[in-house]
């Protein structure tokens, strides 16, 4: 049994201004503006949505294979994937394009300039789950790319039988009412932030309460308010946050927890700990900056989930 992740993979260039943005840009000359801002320090940092799940899905020690697009950088994010045992057969490198990139530059009062080159990612719609032997035994993550991949992906699932989680995250505001109502189609979980299910509500007509009841499981996450599990014809589940001894960077939690919940489902773990799982490998996240830097044992996940969250038989031996 395998969980198959498909969604983003890029690079994201982090930049940092030693100034503010707001000194050099003229008001009275916006509409002709050029401007150009000599940075003190720039990283280059593994993300996409794809990439960080299987990322964090291999720390915990799943089966990972990975769907998705890259360019003719990919080489050493390829190589650092399956260093963790991640298998990539699944991404298709366009040899004459670069791999999707972020760059965003931050002056001293973290106002941003972003610019986003999706690059080969579009490509993903030409990548089939059924060329990588997908089977009714897999767990699949629809995670935020390409819609046309999104809803290719979940057309083969529910084809074959494969249980999927739906997640539209970021890829919210671009999808239109067929296409969520789509993905609610047969998906074994629909998870999204507060913000997202409002989102979905405001495009599809319907309620909140209606989506969540919708999917037979619904997982709503809540910032730093923790999230919420509702199972059909069952009361929710609170799940509180593992706090994270600091807050650095929030980027890229999402889809630590999506991780988290996704191999939490994918071992049968009880629902209260597969949400504590979650919560607890997006706390790992937070805590460093950039997306696909942290990592922690098993071992040390386990016994860090007991500081948190008190003993759980299920979780060590799902943990291996």
């Amino acid at each position: 049994m395998r969980v198959i992740v498909t969604g983003s993979l890029a690079y994201d260039y982090i930049m940092n201004f030693p100034g503010k943005f707001s000194d050099h840009i003229l008001p009275d000359k916006v509409h002709m503006l050029t401007v150009s801002f000599l940075v003190d320090s720039m990283k280059r940092l593994r993300g996409g949505t794809a990439g960080n799940i299987a990322y964090n899905l291999a720390l915990l020690g799943a089966k990972t294979s990975l769907v998705s697009a890259a360019g003719q950088d990919f080489k050493d994010y390829q190589h650092q994937l399956e260093q963790l045992g991640i298998d990539c057969r699944g991404v298709k490198v366009v040899g004459n394009e670069f791999t999707a990139s972020c760059f965003i530059n931050t002056d001293t009062s973290n106002n941003q300039i972003v610019a986003f080159y999706p690059g080969a990612v579009v490509h993903a719609r030409e990548v089939t789950l059924e060329s990588i032997g997908l089977t009714k035994d897999d767990w699949v993550l629809i995670s935020p790319t390409d819609p046309e991949s999104m809803m290719r992906h979940m057309h083969e699932c529910r084809r074959i039988g494969a249980k999927y989680i739906f997640d539209p995250g970021k890829q919210t505001p671009r999808l239109d009412k067929q296409q969520i109502l789509s993905g609610l189609d047969g998906c074994a979980a629909l998870v999204g932030n507060d913000y997202e299910f409002g989102m979905m509500a405001k495009a599809t007509g319907l309620t909140e309460q209606q989506l969540i009841d919708a999917a037979p499981l619904t997982v709503m996450t809540r910032g730093d308010q923790g999230s919420r599990i509702y199972q059909r014809g069952q009361a929710p589940l609170e799940i509180p946050i593992a706090k994270p001894a600091a807050v650095v960077d929030p980027t890229g939690a999402g889809d630590a927890y999506l991780a988290g919940l996704a191999f939490g489902l994918a071992r049968n773990l009880p629902l209260p700990v597969a949400g504590r799982v979650a919560a607890l490998a997006a706390t790992y996240a937070i805590e460093l900056k950039g997306c696909q830097e942290h990592g922690f044992t098993r071992d040390a996940f386990a016994a860090r989930y007991v500081q948190f969250f008190g003993a759980a038989p299920e979780l060590t031996a799902a943990l291996g």
